[in-house]
């Protein structure tokens, strides 16, 4: 039975860099070849990074991406790494439009060219805008197997490709992904690989991209699947990553040429003769899926290193309030960036308690990074005074808020860091952030994270800290007092909004799960809180337009996910 060793490129593209990803690939695929690999699989559109957005509608950019895949081909043969088969996703673009493509090179050409069929247009996907559906699958004849490919949603969706491969008859189907993260993605990605893999009657090699890209990151987690569901190999999440996994296929022969599922599959033959034999690998290489808590801090780490990184920054600043969210926020940030790459300010006001400023201290000694002190007292003074606010209630609160996102722009001004708004998700659904105050920055990194689940991050990152024999990065003082934003005297998160942990459970089912009025009641809420609830999150809508992006790691984030109208008179439960 024929051999095959095949590597999955689980890598790491910035989008718009093609020559950077193009050298990118041509280090990966000789990496591939020292371990002796025959086949390479990146994944989608790793040749321009995903997702391009609208510069797929851009013909200089599609024609450019088409070129670097030409280029590619000939440079892999240059390096000596031309007679293994290279899967490379990319944009291309013909007389009908864009194309979300795969194309396989080999010996210095390409050898087949194929467009992803199904196009996602749910969730964070728009690509009924930026790309034409595909209607041809190109089968490669290569070391004595019949290798079909499908393109990320097209193994997501039930029949069409993976349908046709099956019916056409392959020994393996490979899958370029670029498929975003969400908590818990993998309790739904391994058995819908499986099921696949059992409907096309082969193995299925699952290449997924890794890294951030604005609000999106990607987790890798690759995977290689045999027809009976059973995990060959698995690479570990959020690292780039060269999977190894050997084959001793059957070989189905000749796959059938023709129409199947609507779909026209083509065969293309790279090489006949079979690999020569080898000693397979003596282990499958079968990474362990990381905790939920540390997949989660891992996303989050991932996708702020490589907003600031690929955005041109070195370091970030802001402000160090001796809060739960500020202390998150800053252990993710030297966990991204190292210490020397994070700047905090502590802006007391006069309404600062002194545990405010002596657990920002604490703070900063413990991750080692920088810190500064900035009054804003006598800023704000001259703003309550020039207006006459003294004793308005909200807007002298808010006063102090913008003195300290303008602080901190300016500091941004004067040394190039990247400002970080440190808001959660609970703050930014009710509203409870002072717009062009907290609310100034560049970047949001627990943006998509509930209060809740701040608390319990910060309680997993601490214990980490404790099995390592490293001091918890985070003040217990800053995990168990009470939330503040210390604007007036004596003033508690909970003299605005009801306890967090109710709160975050109505914003589960009215954020997350789309559940209306009724549905809360039923869920045994009062219809005090509720009607209060829905309407703070309802009119602050105009605040959320106005943050800046944050790392996504649930399945409904502001943004992308959740987009409604600024101006609207539907109010939920109006009716009642």
């Amino acid at each position: 039975m024929p051999q095959l060793r095949v590597a999955l490129a689980q890598v790491n593209s910035t989008v718009g860099d093609i020559s950077g990803n193009a050298r990118s690939a041509v280090d990966w695929v000789r990496k591939a070849a020292d371990a002796g690999a025959h086949v390479v699989v990146f994944p989608e559109m790793s040749l321009t990074g995903y997702p391009v957005e609208d510069l797929s509608l851009r013909e200089t950019f599609a024609q450019a991406s088409r070129q670097a895949v030409d280029d590619l081909a000939l440079r892999l043969s240059e390096a000596g790494c031309g007679d293994i088969l290279t899967y490379v996703g990319y944009l291309d673009r013909d007389q009908v439009g864009p194309r979300d493509a795969a194309a396989a090179l080999y010996q210095g050409k390409v050898v087949a060219r194929q467009y992803k069929h199904h196009l996602p247009n749910y969730g964070v996907f728009d690509e009924h805008r930026w790309y034409k559906a595909g209607e041809t699958l190109d089968v490669v004849a290569f070391r004595g197997l019949e290798i079909g490919m499908v393109i990320c949603e097209d193994i997501w969706q039930e029949g069409g490709p993976v349908s046709a491969l099956g019916r056409a008859g392959v020994d393996l189907v490979v899958s370029p992904n670029a498929s975003p993260y969400e908590r818990s993605k993998d309790d739904i990605r391994l058995p819908l690989v499986a099921r696949r893999a059992a409907e096309a009657g082969a193995p299925i090699v699952y290449t997924n991209l890794v890294g951030g890209q604005d609000d999106l990151v990607f987790d890798g987690d690759s995977i290689v699947v045999d027809e009976d569901g059973e995990l060959l190999g698995r690479a570990p999440q959020f690292t780039e990553h060269l999977l190894v996994v050997d084959f001793d296929l059957p070989g189905s022969g000749q796959a059938a040429e023709g129409e199947f599922e609507g779909l026209q599959v083509r065969r293309r033959v790279a090489s006949t003769d079979p690999a020569p034999a080898y000693e397979p690998l003596s282990e499958p290489p079968i990474s362990e899926p990381l905790s939920e808590e540390a997949e989660v801090w891992s996303a989050l780490v991932v996708g702020l290193r490589d907003y600031v990184h690929k955005n041109g920054f070195r370091s970030v600043i802001f402000g160090f309030s001796g809060g739960i969210d500020s202390a998150v926020a800053a252990a993710l940030a030297v966990d991204a960036l190292g210490a020397d790459g994070v700047y905090g300010v502590s802006m007391p006001s006069k309404y600062s308690s002194e545990h405010s400023r002596s657990d920002a201290a604490e703070l900063a000694r413990r991750l080692g990074c920088h810190l500064r002190v900035e009054p804003v007292a006598d800023m704000v003074d001259v703003y309550v005074k020039q207006l006459n606010l003294g004793g308005t209630g909200l807007a002298e609160e808010n006063i102090q808020a913008r003195a300290r996102g303008m602080l901190l722009m300016a500091l941004s001004n004067l040394e190039g860091h990247l400002v970080l708004a440190t808001g959660n998700k609970t703050e930014l659904a009710v509203g409870y952030s002072t717009i062009y105050g907290d609310a100034v920055g560049g970047f949001a990194p627990i943006k998509d994270v509930f209060k809740t689940h701040v608390w319990a991050l910060a309680r997993w990152r601490n214990a980490e800290a404790e099995k390592r024999g490293e001091v918890p990065p985070i003040p217990e003082n800053s995990i168990i007092k009470p939330p503040s934003a210390e604007l007036r005297p004596g003033q508690l998160d909970t003299d605005s909004l009801p306890p967090y942990a109710l709160l975050d459970d109505i914003l589960d089912d009215y954020v997350e799960g789309d559940r209306g009025y009724e549905d809360l009641l039923a869920a045994g809420f009062e219809a005090e809180t509720i009607d209060r609830v829905i309407r703070m999150v309802d009119r602050a809508e105009y605040k959320r337009r106005q943050y800046p992006i944050g790392t996504k790691i649930t399945f409904k984030a502001f943004g992308r996910d959740r987009r409604l109208p600024i101006t609207s008179g539907w109010r939920e439960g109006q009716q009642h």
